[in-house]
């Protein structure tokens, strides 16, 4: 029996390294595309002026908060295979500052579509005030 639990400790073991590194991995994979989505835009926004303005906090802080959702699952699934305390107590810690993390990211996306929300509504009621103008002008000519 003794045998057959060490047997199913290592496969447990590497089982949960791989799927370590995985998610590891994924969530490198969403920082690097993330990160390169948004420079591909700005480029293409700076050479066509006419493209709609896309907040790059936002999209760059929704890539990184997904990102840091793969590497904190990857935390938890390495406490399974955790041997002393000190390295609990350090994955502990490193849990904690990637929801700090997570938490300042979601708050800074929030933060973010607020303002930018405003700025449409304010450009938007602009518009209409021009469009406005533009009528009654139109209709005191035509008096």
């Amino acid at each position: 029996m003794d045998h057959f639990l060490e047997i199913y400790d290592q496969i447990l073991h590497v089982l949960a390294k791989i799927t370590v590194h995985t998610l590891e991995i994924i969530g490198i994979c969403i920082v690097i595309f993330g990160s390169i989505k948004v420079l591909l835009y700005y480029v293409r926004r700076f050479k066509n002026k006419n493209l709609e303005h896309q907040n790059a906090v936002i999209a760059l802080g929704r890539s990184l908060s997904l990102a840091l959702e793969f590497k904190m699952g990857a935390e938890i699934v390495n406490t399974v295979i955790v041997r002393e305390l000190k390295e609990l107590l350090i994955l502990g810690i490193i849990i904690v500052l990637r929801a700090i993390l997570a938490i300042l990211i979601h708050w800074e996306i929030t933060t973010e579509e607020k303002e930018e929300r405003a700025h449409t509504i304010a450009r938007e009621s602009a518009l209409k005030r021009k469009s406005a103008k533009k009528e009654e002008e139109k209709n005191e000519e035509n008096d």
